[in-house]
């Protein structure tokens, strides 16, 4: 009873994590303020900068907001929460850090818009906020660091959410145990996975730089 108990709560907590960041922000701002479908502009993506693409600045930054925030949330709630460490049986870590990437999927997969959702940069840094902040941070400023100096906001994306994992073992090994360092390198793995069109325009030459004027 008590494993179908700790099963049950994992459970709960999980599919809660996965639902608060399965909520479309970007899809319900462009459609309750500009009345368009983000889906139908630019890449299609849910994200912030794909609203951006609208031309609604305001709404791209409260986007990005937002789904920082639905990371954010679920992750900071858990580790403040010792009591469901002890119901599902695990370490709080880890836990956080499940929450964390149900989270991040309930963004890129969202239940809402047949799992079609954004790639992750926002809530990733909101869940990489909650469970280190020190570590996200820090990945941040690579962030910023390779942003100016290239002006590619993809490549940025991608290298400072690779560094993070790493950053987090140098600083918070002995707080996260493996299993929690392990899940934290699948999350950035998945962002980075969802960034693959871009990664392939890098490499071609033909990505678009922040700033720059489309052909």
């Amino acid at each position: 009873m008590a494993d179908t108990g700790s099963h049950f709560t994992l459970i709960i907590v999980v599919v809660s994590a996965y639902l608060l960041g399965s909520i479309p922000f970007g899809y319900i701002l462009l459609r309750l303020f500009h009345g368009t479908d983000v889906r139908e502009i630019g890449s299609g993506n849910i994200g912030a900068t794909n609203v951006a693409r609208s031309g609604k600045r305001s709404l791209a930054i409260a986007t990005f907001l937002l789904d920082a925030f639905k990371g954010w949330l679920p992750v900071f709630l858990v580790l403040r929460q010792p009591q469901l460490a002890e119901a599902t049986s695990m370490e709080l870590p880890t836990l956080a850090t499940i929450v964390a990437l149900a989270a991040l999927c309930g963004h890129m997969f969202t239940i809402w818009l047949k799992f079609k959702g954004g790639k992750g940069v926002a809530t990733g840094l909101g869940v990489f906020l909650a469970l280190a902040p020190t570590a996200a941070l820090l990945a941040l400023a690579i962030f910023t660091v390779i942003v100016v100096s290239t002006r590619y906001v993809s490549l940025a994306s991608i290298i400072a959410t690779a560094a993070f994992p790493a950053i987090l073992v140098w600083l918070e090994r002995d707080f996260f145990p493996p299993p929690a360092l392990l899940m934290s390198g699948a999350a950035a793995l998945l962002v980075i996975v969802r960034h693959r069109a871009n990664i392939g325009r890098l490499w071609a030459g033909n990505e678009n730089r922040l700033g720059a004027r489309k052909a």
